[in-house]
C-alpha cells in the first residue's frame, strides 16, 4: 500500500512542482526541494513493492513501510499548506493567484517555512532509503507494475463479465428447486412459513437467494417482489420503508408519504399488503435476532396468506428464532469436483491455453490452492479471477509458494472481524488485494467509506474518486474514462459486485461483498487511509484525526458538525451531504476550504447557496440537485470555478443575475440550467461539454449559441413549451446519442433514422400524431424507447410497431400514454427487445397478439395497471398465452384498497388532459412538466 500512496503523491506534486520550477525567479528555494523530494520518492518506489510484500513476516519492515507512508502524507500537506496560504488571498484561478502573489512571497515567510520543511522531510527520506539494505529490501524494475497492468488490460479485452454468464453459478441447481418448491408451496389453511438460507460468510447465500428470486416459476407465481439487504447498521424504520416501497413500486409523492407516517404506521400498512396479497420478501443478510424483532411487526409470520419471506443469515439461531417451523437451508461447501469445475471455468476455460502439459500443470497449482479454500465459492472464484491474469506457470508458481503467508494473514483478518470463521476466505482476498497494481489499491480502499451493503452510484464513485486525487487522466483519455475503467477492473477481478446495469450496458451501480469490506476496512486502517464516525452507533467513537486521511460521518439525525478549528480543515476535499432528512445550512465561509473538489446536496433540503462558493476554486463537481420543493437561491458565483466538470442545479432555483459559464472550460455536465438563468452565447465556449439539460423559452436564444453546443453533447434533455425552439434543436442536434424532450414537437424531423449515434431517446408531452412512430421505429441504433405521458396528441388512437421495425430496441417504456387505445405489433418486429415496461396506461385495453413472437423478451413489469388488466395477463387469463414465453413478468401496483378510487382520479385528469389539448396543444407542456421531470429521472431512464 505504501508503494500506492507514494506513486499518488508523486503525480500529486507533479502540476505543483512544474509551475514552482517555471516560476523559479519568484519561487527560488522551493523549487529545487520540490524536485529533490521527487526523486526521493521516485527512487523509494522502486523498492517498496518489494517492502510491501515482506511487511506482512517482518514487523521491523512493517514499521519502516508506515514511516514511508507517513513521510509521503506529511509531504503532500505542507504542499497543500503552502497552496493554502496563497490561495487564501486570491481573487482568480489558482495559477493567476500564484502569480499574483509572487510579490508576497518573495517576502521570504512563506517560502523559507516551506523549503525548509520540504527539505526536512527529504532528509528523513534519504535516511529510510539508506537503511533499505539493512532489511534486504530488493529494488524492483520501476515501471514494472504498470507494464504488467498494460497486459492485464490487453488480455482483459478477451474475457466478458461474470455478470454476463453463468460460470459463477455450480453445483446449487438443485438447491434452487428445493428453496423454489417451498416458497411457491399452496396449500389449504396454509400458514405463512419463512424459508431461511444459513451459513457462513462467502458460502454463497446471496447467490442462492438470487437464483431464486429470479426463477422463472418464481416470478410467475408472485405478485410483487422486494428484496432488502439488511445488514449490521440497519435501521428496522428504515427497513420496513423500503420493502413497502418496493412491493407498492410507490411513486415519488407515495414514498414522501410512506415517509411522513410512523414507524408503527408504516409496519401496519406492511403486514396489511403482505397479509391480503402474494408478495415475496427477501431479507438478505440479518446479523441477530435484534434485528428482525424490530421489524417482524410488518411480517404476519405464522398467519393465512400467500406471501413468504426468504431470508439469509450466518447464523442458524437467527432463522430459528424468526420462525422456529420455518424451512432451513443450510448453505453446503463446494466439494472438490465442484470447487475445480468453477476454478476452470474461470482460470482456465477459453483462454490461450492449449498446451497440454502447460494445462496439467496448472490444473495441479490450482488443485493445491483449492485445498484451503474451504469449497467456498466467494474463495474459489476470487482466486480464479487473479490467476486468470497470470499467463505463465512461473506466476502461478509464485502464487503457489505465497499460500501459507496469505493462509497467517487471512487468519489475523479472522480475529480482527468477528472472528466469523472465514476459513478458505480470508487468505484469498489479502492476496486478491495484494496482487492489485497500485492504481487500483487506493481506488479499492475508497470504497469502505461506504456503508455495509450499500448501493454505490458509479458516476458519483468516479467522481469522488476524481476528487480524492486517486485518478489520473491520460494523454487519450477521459479521466472520467479513465475512472470507469478502474472500476471494470475491479469488477473483472471480484473484487467489486455489479448491482445494476443501465441501458447501455454500463456498470451503473456496484457494490461490497460483506467480506470484501471487512478486508477494506481492515487494509484502510492499517494503513490510515480513512477513519468511520457512525452517529448512528453508540458503540462508534471517533478516533484522534492524527494522519487519519479521510472521514466517513454516517447521521440518521441531525447533528451540530460545526468543528473546532484544525490546522487541516481547509484541505477538506469532499463534502457530501445526500438524502438528508432535515435542512442543511451550508456555513458562510465554506469558501475557506480552498482544496474541496466534490460538494453535493442531492435531494436534501438547502434554501440558499453561500456566495463564499466562489472561493472554491478547485471544486470539481458541485450538485445542489435538492429536494423539488425547496426553492433555492443561486449567486452569480461560478465564473472562477475554472475546474468545475460537473454542474447539477436545483430542481426549482433563482437567480438574481444571470449567471457567467464562459470561463468553464472544463465544464462536462450542465443540468437544469435555463436561458433565463445564463446567456446562452456562452455555451459556445464550453468545448467539452457532454451531457445537458436545458429550458428554453425565448427562440433569439437558439441562434447564439445553442445549436452549435447542442452539436457536440452526446446527452441531451431539451424542455420547452414552444414548438419552434424544440424544433429547431431537435432537427439540428443530429450526434447526439441519448435524446430526451419535454414539449410539444409535433412531428419528428424526417431524417431522424440518419442520426448515426442516437440510441436512447425519451419523449415526454412532445404531442406526436400515431403516424409519427413509422419514423421511430426506422432509428438503426436505437437501444432504448420510453414514451411517457403526452408523448402523443388527442387526434392519436393506435401504437403501432410493424415488421422488422424496431431493430435493435432493447427496452421500450410505456408510460401514461391515455390518448392511445390500442397497440398492435406485426410479427417480425422488435427483434432485439428485451425488456418491456407497461406503466399507468389505462386506456390501453389489452396487450398486442405480436408480443407471443418476440422471442427474445425476457422481462415485463406491468405498473399501476387496472386488477382486470393484470388478471388476464396471469396464468390461466385469456389473454396469457401472449407472454407465456415471458421468463419473468411481474405485476405492480398501489394498494388494493386504494386502487378504485386512483383509477378514477387518474381517469379524469385522463379526460381534462384531453380536452385541454383539444383546444390548445402547446400548452401540454406546462401541464406535463412536472410529470415529465418525474418521469426522466426514473431509474429506468439513467
Amino acid at each position: 500500500m505504501a508503494e500506492a500512496v507514494v506513486s499518488i503523491v508523486t503525480e500529486g506534486l507533479k502540476p505543483l512542482g512544474d509551475f514552482i520550477l517555471q516560476e523559479a525567479n519568484f519561487l527560488s528555494g522551493v523549487g529545487e526541494q520540490v524536485e529533490l523530494a521527487q526523486t526521493e520518492l521516485r527512487l523509494m518506489l522502486g523498492y517498496l513493492k518489494d517492502a510491501d510484500a515482506k511487511q506482512g513476516e517482518d514487523e521491523v519492515v512493517r514499521v519502516w513501510v508506515a514511516t514511508v507512508r507517513d513521510a509521503a502524507y506529511d509531504l503532500e500537506d505542507v504542499i497543500a499548506t503552502f497552496v493554502l496560504k496563497v490561495a487564501s488571498k486570491r481573487k482568480g484561478s489558482m495559477t493567476i493567484v500564484l502569480k499574483r502573489f509572487a510579490c508576497i512571497l518573495r517576502e521570504g515567510f512563506y517560502l523559507h517555512k516551506t523549503g525548509s520543511e520540504i527539505e526536512k522531510i527529504t532528509t528523513k527520506l534519504s535516511k529510510l532509503r539508506s537503511r533499505m539494505e539493512c532489511y534486504d529490501i530488493k529494488a524492483t524494475a520501476s515501471g514494472s507494475e504498470g507494464s504488467s497492468s498494460s497486459v492485464d488490460r490487453q488480455h482483459d479485452q478477451r474475457l466478458t463479465y461474470a455478470h454476463f454468464s453463468e460460470r459463477h453459478v455450480v453445483g446449487i441447481e438443485g438447491d434452487v428447486e428445493i428453496l423454489a418448491t417451498h416458497l411457491m408451496k399452496e396449500e389449504e389453511d396454509q400458514l405463512h412459513r419463512v424459508v431461511s438460507i444459513w451459513g457462513m460468510g462467502g458460502s454463497g447465500k446471496t447467490t442462492l437467494a438470487r437464483q431464486v428470486y429470479h426463477h422463472n416459476k418464481v416470478r410467475r407465481h408472485f405478485d410483487s417482489f422486494a428484496w432488502v439487504c439488511v445488514s449490521q447498521q440497519y435501521e428496522g424504520r428504515g427497513v420496513l420503508e423500503e420493502v413497502l416501497i418496493k412491493l407498492t413500486a410507490a411513486t415519488k409523492e407515495q414514498r414522501e408519504e410512506i415517509e411522513r407516517k410512523k414507524r408503527d404506521e408504516i409496519a401496519e400498512l406492511l403486514y396489511n399488503l403482505l397479509e391480503n396479497m402474494c408478495c415475496l420478501v427477501v431479507l438478505d443478510d440479518v446479523w441477530n435476532t435484534g434485528t428482525w424483532n424490530s421489524i417482524k411487526a410488518g411480517f404476519p409470520v405464522n398467519k393465512r396468506t400467500r406471501s413468504c419471506v426468504l431470508l439469509t443469515t450466518r447464523n442458524k439461531e437467527v432463522a430459528l428464532h424468526v420462525d422456529e417451523n420455518g424451512f432451513l437451508h443450510e448453505s453446503r461447501p463446494l466439494n472438490a469436483n465442484e470447487s475445480w469445475k468453477l476454478f476452470e471455468n474461470i482460470a482456465i476455460l477459453g483462454r490461450d491455453d492449449t498446451v497440454v502439459e502447460i494445462y496439467a500443470k496448472k490444473k495441479e497449482l490450482g488443485k493445491k490452492m483449492l485445498q484451503h479454500c474451504g469449497g467456498l465459492p466467494l474463495a474459489v472464484i476470487v482466486l480464479a479471477e487473479l490467476l486468470a491474469r497470470k499467463r505463465t506457470i512461473d506466476e502461478w508458481y509464485k502464487v503457489y509458494k505465497n499460500v501459507d503467508v496469505y493462509i497467517r494473514r487471512g487468519t489475523d483478518l479472522e480475529l480482527e472481524y468477528k472472528n466469523q470463521g472465514y476459513k478458505g476466505a480470508s487468505w484469498v482476498l489479502a492476496l486478491s488485494y495484494d496482487h492489485l497494481p497500485y492504481r487500483l489499491k487506493l481506488c479499492f480502499l475508497y470504497l469502505c467509506h461506504f456503508p455495509e451493503d450499500y448501493e454505490i452510484s458509479v458516476k458519483r464513485l468516479t467522481q469522488l474518486w476524481m476528487a480524492e486525487g486517486l485518478i489520473s487522466s491520460t494523454s487519450t483519455d477521459m479521466i472520467e474514462d479513465v475512472s470507469y475503467g478502474c472500476l471494470t477492473e475491479l469488477v473483472e477481478r471480484c473484487m467489486v459486485q455489479v448491482g445494476k446495469y443501465g441501458s447501455t450496458k454500463k456498470i451503473k451501480t456496484c457494490r461490497l461483498h460483506d467480506l470484501m469490506r471487512d478486508l477494506c476496512l481492515s487494509k484502510g486502517k492499517e494503513e490510515n487511509f480513512f477513519d468511520i464516525v457512525n452517529f448512528a452507533s453508540t458503540a462508534s467513537k471517533a478516533a484522534p484525526i492524527g494522519k487519519v486521511r479521510r472521514r466517513a460521518i454516517y447521521l440518521d439525525e441531525k447533528v451540530d458538525l460545526a468543528p473546532t478549528r484544525h490546522e487541516r480543515d481547509g484541505q477538506l476535499r469532499v463534502l457530501k451531504f445526500e438524502e438528508m432528512r432535515f435542512e442543511v445550512k451550508l456555513p458562510s465561509n465554506i469558501g475557506d476550504l480552498v482544496h474541496l473538489r466534490f460538494l453535493s446536496l442531492k435531494n436534501s433540503e438547502m434554501n440558499q447557496l453561500p456566495s463564499s462558493i466562489a472561493s472554491l476554486v478547485c471544486l470539481q463537481t458541485l450538485d445542489v440537485r435538492c429536494k423539488d420543493k425547496v426553492l433555492v437561491k443561486i449567486p452569480n458565483v461560478f465564473s472562477k470555478m475554472d475546474q468545475l466538470r460537473h454542474l447539477y442545479m436545483p430542481y426549482k432555483h433563482s437567480v438574481s443575475e444571470k449567471l457567467s459559464l464562459a470561463s468553464l472550460g472544463s465544464l462536462q455536465t450542465l443540468v437544469h440550467i435555463s436561458n433565463q438563468d445564463s446567456d446562452f452565447k456562452e455555451l459556445v465556449q464550453l468545448k467539452n461539454l457532454r451531457k445537458l439539460s436545458v429550458n428554453f423559452e425565448i427562440l433569439e436564444e437558439i441562434s447564439k449559441a445553442a445549436i452549435f453546443t447542442m452539436n457536440r453533447v452526446q446527452s441531451l434533455c431539451v424542455v420547452s413549451t414552444s414548438m419552434d425552439i424544440l424544433k429547431s434543436i431537435v432537427y439540428r442536434c443530429r450526434y447526439v446519442s441519448k435524446l430526451k424532450v419535454m414539449g410539444p414537437i409535433g412531428n419528428l424531423p424526417e431524417d431522424l433514422p440518419t442520426y448515426p449515434n442516437l440510441t436512447k431517446l425519451t419523449l415526454c408531452g412532445t404531442c406526436l400524431e400515431d403516424t409519427q412512430i413509422k419514423i421511430l421505429e426506422k432509428l438503426p441504433k436505437l437501444q432504448t424507447l420510453c414514451l411517457g405521458v403526452g408523448a402523443f396528441g388527442a387526434d392519436s388512437r393506435e401504437l403501432v410497431c410493424s415488421r422488422k421495425g424496431f431493430p435493435s430496441l432493447e427496452v421500450l417504456y410505456l408510460s401514461g400514454l391515455s390518448e392511445l387505445s390500442y397497440w398492435r405489433v406485426f410479427e417480425g418486429a422488435m427483434p432485439s427487445l428485451c425488456r418491456l415496461y407497461i406503466e399507468n396506461w389505462l386506456t390501453l385495453v389489452e396487450v398486442p397478439d405480436g408480443l407471443q413472437y418476440v422471442s427474445t423478451l425476457k422481462e415485463i413489469t406491468i405498473k399501476l395497471m387496472p386488477d382486470t388488466f393484470c388478471s388476464s395477463l396471469q396464468e390461466g387469463g385469456e389473454d396469457f398465452y401472449k407472454i407465456q414465453h415471458v421468463p419473468s413478468v411481474l405485476f405492480e401496483s398501489i394498494v388494493a384498497e386504494q386502487w378504485d378510487e386512483a383509477v378514477r382520479k387518474r381517469m379524469q385528469l385522463a379526460q381534462e388532459r384531453r380536452k385541454q389539448l383539444n383546444q390548445e396543444k402547446i400548452r401540454v407542456a406546462t401541464y406535463v412538466q412536472k410529470a415529465a421531470l418525474q418521469f426522466i429521472d426514473a431509474d429506468v431512464h439513467n
